[in-house]
């Protein structure tokens, strides 16, 4: 399997890094932008594979580094300093990228998903055909009074959010009802037992990658079933 290129994204308070995951052989004719969790970063296992994965079932798959994990800073930058750099992103994607000129998607995990979210709500002209959400994180684990989900109605796209049915920081059973309330209603797929990254509680390599091989097929398979409407 090919290296990922890479591409310079320039930002107002400096620049990040992008990698390019190109389709395989198969390509679906779609690009999806991924943006990683709090706590980790795009070469971190977790983003790694599933771009490799997606990569190889036909999407053009992008990475991304937040300019805090570029800089090295642990804390996540406030919201907007987040938002305008997916922003920037996407606009150096669909320069980069020539199947994102045609059909993008953008989403990510758990926090990268987030502001995914953020910033399709907040621009109806945002050029997108969906989301991919890994493990939404709907509220801090512990708080469920502190609900992420007042910005949602306004997507108005397709959305895929897998979720854990352990997910600490929102159980399928609490997202369902927001999400009967969105148009188009998202799809919601429960990985069992997985918890918020889609582990497993007992430690079963084979029955693990199983897991995380058939969301990355489901990834792949909804998106081309956009992009072939």
């Amino acid at each position: 399997m090919k290296n990922p290129s890479e591409v310079r994204v320039e930002l107002a308070a400096g620049e990040t890094t992008a990698l390019i995951y190109a389709a395989g052989d198969r390509s679906i004719g779609a690009t999806l932008i991924l943006g990683h969790g709090a706590g980790a970063e795009q070469r971190s296992a977790f983003m790694v594979d599933f771009a490799r994965a997606l990569s190889a079932l036909g999407l053009d798959l992008v990475t991304f580094n937040f300019l805090y994990t570029e800089q090295r800073r642990r804390i996540p930058d406030r919201a907007p300093v987040l938002e305008a750099c997916y922003r920037a992103v996407v606009d150096t994607v669909r320069r980069h990228v020539s199947s994102a000129s045609r059909h993008l998607f953008i989403g990510g995990k758990s926090m990268g998903g987030r502001i995914a979210t953020q910033i399709a709500a907040a621009d109806p002209d945002l050029p997108i055909d969906g989301l991919v959400l890994l493990g939404y994180p709907l509220h801090p684990p512990g708080r469920p009074d502190r609900k992420r989900d007042k910005h949602l109605p306004s997507i108005r796209r397709p959305m895929l959010i897998v979720q854990g049915s352990r997910d600490a920081f929102g159980l399928p059973a609490e997202l369902d009802p927001i999400l009967g309330r969105l148009t188009p209603r998202p799809v919601l797929e429960v990985v069992a037992s997985g918890d918020h990254s889609f582990k497993l509680p007992r430690k079963d390599p084979a029955a693990q990658d199983a897991v995380l091989a058939g969301v990355q097929r489901s990834v792949a398979n909804w998106i081309a079933s956009i992009v072939e409407r």
